[in-house]
């Protein structure tokens, strides 16, 4: 077997192959046209009176035929060829649809695909080592990390997980955005903070950071270096106060981070970017490139040529870049990074800055589909029906933290992961506090610890078997829920695959709640550890294979997976 695919994608390759041999085959006995092109697409169909697989393809071919899609299926089953295949018996159904029937042969390599790769099971090789970078939260360095910032963590850590399981090379970035100027506002607003720990009276900035951070920074600084940093120059002093202040902030907001599970491959700093006169260098390549012109005193993109609505301005009348140039200078630093694909998450503020970031990098001669932009829209907090719009430590916001403390990184992870990015979201704390089967993250856990303490009693029993693909009688799981179940189970890598070339990692919940609800079904339905040894050994083999399903796929939502609840 092909270790870089799946048996499900192996089982539907053939069933492609087979169709097209029959569609070749029924045009040189002239039972159809040799004109029509056939895009067999084939798909499991949600009831299993439909068979194991399904396609359309017939229909398709009856519709460029101007035929009848029943009399096109009916040619194709004539000389569709079922010698050395699970192939049982193909029906033709409705207007034309071909239903496949297998033995369960196929579940059973399936299976012990799970068995044989364990922790691995799900990764495929599809992405071909492609380099793709996704950067993700990237929030300005000036106050703590908020609940859109877990919302854009969770999705894109999840992605990037997916990525990786797909065989693509995934580098995760957070984008520190040290320049410019909110820091400068920062380093104003530390001052302020610092001054008057130290007892001086003096007026806090009007358009400064007023959260209670900045506070504790400013008596941790009194700490360490006293008033020692009165004595320096205002330059020194303003730009001392405003590297104290970023390093800070960014220590904090990855120590949160960390705490919620996640690790990024690279953080890097935008004040690097203008140090080393990138934006500069990005300005004079577009001017030589001839998408530069002047209006109005100012300097313009000629970004319509690629798509935007308007032209945009890059360097003011003052003589100021604007935000896009340095924007445009990192994106083509990732390029020069050897990424083949840029993956951007952004918040719901930036629908229309796509455009013109997209037209920058095809003035570069990049090709603009190698950025994608996914938004991440906004999230509401739900306390007793009443919506939470105030931290109860005193500040703007619910920070992150705040979050993490009440509801826990799973509950945190696995709800942001419930809608897909470009949906609101609604995170209900008292659903995610509860310690139910109504908690959907308690729900699909619970399955994974329920198989661990079936486990723990068969041990107590003394009866767990050798399990394994050859020493247990697959046959003996025949009845209707445990055949569900493992087609669910099997079909794990391509749900993998096909979830992250749609970039929504919401529909790997999706996925997990049907494996949980299956998995409970089988347990109510079957009894698992009964009088038959070889029944029991079965069905604790299949007990096992489902625990791995649900562990990969926890992990990839980088949710634990408990061994006891």
């Amino acid at each position: 077997m092909d270790e870089s695919t799946s048996v499900i994608n192996q089982v539907k390759t053939d069933i492609k192959k087979r169709i097209a041999e029959a569609i070749d085959k029924a045009r040189q006995k002239g039972d159809l046209p040799g004109y029509v092109e056939a895009d067999i697409k084939i798909h499991m169909p949600a009831k299993p009176e439909q068979g194991d697989f399904a396609t359309g393809v017939a229909m398709a071919l009856a519709s460029e035929m101007k035929s009848d899609g029943r009399s096109v299926a009916g040619a194709i089953v004539r000389y569709l060829s079922l010698e050395d295949s699970w192939i049982q018996r193909v029906d033709i159904a409705g207007p034309g649809f071909l239903n496949f029937f297998l033995s369960t042969g196929w579940l059973q390599e399936a299976m012990a695909d799970i068995w044989k790769k364990g922790p691995v099971f799900g990764s495929t090789g599809y992405g071909a080592g492609k380099k793709i970078l996704l950067e993700f939260v990237s929030a300005n360095p000036t106050g703590p990390l908020n609940v859109v910032n877990a919302r854009a963590a969770a999705i894109g850590d999840c992605l990037a997980s997916l990525l990786e399981a797909s065989g693509y090379q995934v580098s995760r970035e957070f984008y520190i955005n040290d320049a410019g100027n909110q820091v400068d506002v920062l380093a104003d607003s530390l001052e302020a903070r610092y001054r008057q720990q130290l007892g001086q009276d003096v007026p806090f900035p009007e358009n400064g950071y007023r959260g209670e951070y900045l506070i504790d920074f400013a008596k941790e600084l009194i700490e360490e270096k006293g008033d020692s940093i009165l004595e320096l120059p205002d330059p020194e002093r303003h730009e001392w106060l405003k590297q104290y202040a970023v390093s800070r902030m960014v220590g904090k907001q990855k120590q949160t981070l960390l705490e919620y599970g996640l690790e990024y491959d690279t953080w890097f700093s935008e004040k690097s970017l203008r140090d080393e006169g990138a934006p500069e260098a990005t300005l004079r390549l577009l001017a030589e490139r001839g998408f530069i012109y002047e209006k109005d005193g100012a300097q313009w993109l000629k970004s319509t040529k690629f798509g935007d609505d308007k032209d945009r301005v890059v360097v003011k009348s003052d003589g100021e870049m604007t935000y896009l140039v340095p924007d445009i200078a990192y994106h083509k630093n990732k390029f020069e990074r050897g990424f083949d694909h840029l993956i951007d998450i952004l918040g719901p503020d930036h629908h229309g800055y796509v455009s013109r970031l997209k037209a920058g990098i095809a003035a570069l001669g990049y090709p603009p589909e190698s950025l994608e932009v996914i938004i991440a829209q906004t999230v509401r907090l739900i306390r007793g029906n009443q919506v939470v719009k105030m931290s109860k430590r005193g500040g703007e916001f619910v920070s992150m933290d705040e979050l993490l403390e009440e509801a826990g990184k799973d509950a945190c992870r696995f709800f942001f992961l419930m809608r897909a990015p470009s949906s609101h979201l609604d995170f209900d704390l008292d659903l995610a506090r509860l310690q139910s089967n109504e908690n959907p993250v308690y729900y699909v856990q619970y399955a994974h610890a329920r198989i661990a303490s079936i486990f723990r009693q068969a041990r107590q029993e003394g009866v767990v078997p050798a399990l394994g693909p050859n020493e247990i009688d697959f046959s003996l799981l025949r009845e209707p829920s445990e055949i569900q179940l493992m087609k669910l189970l099997a079909a794990f890598p391509e749900e993998v695959y096909e979830i992250s070339q749609a970039r929504e990692p919401n529909r790997l919940i999706n996925y997990m709640m049907n494996v949980a609800s299956a998995f409970h079904s089988f347990y109510t339905q079957c009894r698992v550890l009964g009088e038959d040894k070889e029944l029991s050994a079965a069905r604790l083999y299949l007990a096992r294979v489902c625990q791995i399903v649900l562990a990969n796929a926890l992990r990839m939502a980088g949710v634990s997976a408990p061994e006891a609840m």
